[in-house]
């Protein structure tokens, strides 16, 4: 048993799908612009380490272009690493005959991506507040003041501009966008720090992949039951519209004539409705009359008997001895 879980443990350690890529020491060609609405590729976030199969090891942009050019009129694989949840996809682009991807590229080393401040809890009426950044969803990406590199790159840069508009890359995964975010950093604002937030940084903070879905919005539908819309049935199989389905309490109505009574039978208020006795299960009989045969049973072991019973108490306080 001990040798299969082995084999088993080194069969997920020999599979690359199974492990979380590095980006320690690894390069590819970041998105700078995509001008190229059928290919999904994101600016910053995306990087092609690969390209029909092979790992792209050299930063010469010739070489990756001239397998580009190689492939006009085909279909070329890229193999692209994002740095939403740090995970490896295959993508499938049309290369036209005339002209490129559309796609501006840079070679980047992979792991300008950690380099994230998460916004975690924003004071009220701090400049963090006022310039509307969202606790616990939003991650300070960048600057096109200067670069953020290191822990202490954002606070360099804050120091910087103190008192003076600074304009940040901000991205929010709930909602899957990137915005521009112009905040001015204060000492003086009536709480800590210049922003007046707490910040995250580090292995714990990076970019988490992207929601599948957006958050729902007020009055959306949250769960989907799968029930098509249609007549509804009762508990006889009938079917029955929505319109006497759902009545609404303040909706007057008037009440439906009973049918005339039939000849001989009694008036009507004064008739009972029988009560429907129903057996009781096979079994609980025998249970009942054990039960009360023990009973019985251990009243007679503990009562006393007439002839052993004690004689009363006397009546009336003790009278003194003369």
């Amino acid at each position: 048993m001990f040798g299969a879980l082995n084999r088993f443990i080194s069969r997920l350690d020999a599979d690359p799908s199974a492990q979380k890529p590095s980006s320690s020491g690894a390069y590819g060609f970041q998105v700078l612009r995509n001008v190229n609405t059928d290919l999904a590729l994101e600016p910053w976030f995306d990087f092609v380490i690969g390209i029909n199969g092979r790992t792209i090891d050299s930063a010469d942009p010739t070489l990756f272009a001239t397998e580009v050019k190689n492939c006009a009129g085909t279909t070329i694989s890229l193999g692209v690493y994002s740095a939403k949840g740090q995970v490896i996809r295959e993508i499938y682009a049309s290369v036209p005959h005339d002209q490129g991807l559309g796609v501006q590229f840079q070679w980047t080393p992979l792991n300008v991506v950690e380099d994230v401040w998460h916004i975690l809890d924003v004071m009220p009426n701090s400049p963090a507040d006022v310039a509307g950044l969202l606790p616990y969803s939003d991650y300070v990406i960048g600057s096109p003041e200067g670069l953020l590199t290191g822990d202490a790159g954002l606070g360099e840069l804050v120091e910087e501009f103190t008192e003076r508009p600074l304009r940040l890359f901000v991205y929010n995964h709930e909602y899957d966008v990137t915005r521009l975010v112009t905040i001015t950093p204060a000492k003086n604002w009536g709480g800590e720090g210049a922003l007046g937030c707490v910040l995250g940084y580090g292995a714990l903070h990076r970019v988490p992949a992207s929601l599948t879905e957006p958050p729902q919005a007020p009055g959306e539908t949250l769960f989907d039951t799968g029930v098509a819309d249609g007549p509804h049935q009762d508990s006889t199989g009938k079917s029955q519209d929505a319109a006497d389905f759902l009545v609404p309490a303040n909706m007057p109505f008037a009440s439906p004539t009973p049918p005339p009574p039939s000849s001989g039978a009694p008036p009507i208020g004064k008739a009972k409705k029988a009560r429907a006795h129903h057996p009781p299960p096979a079994g609980f009989d025998d249970y009942f009359k054990e039960g009360e045969q023990k009973s019985r049973e251990a009243d007679g072991a503990t009562t006393p008997k007439p002839g052993n019973s004690l004689p009363p108490p006397p009546k009336g306080p003790p009278k003194a001895a003369d």
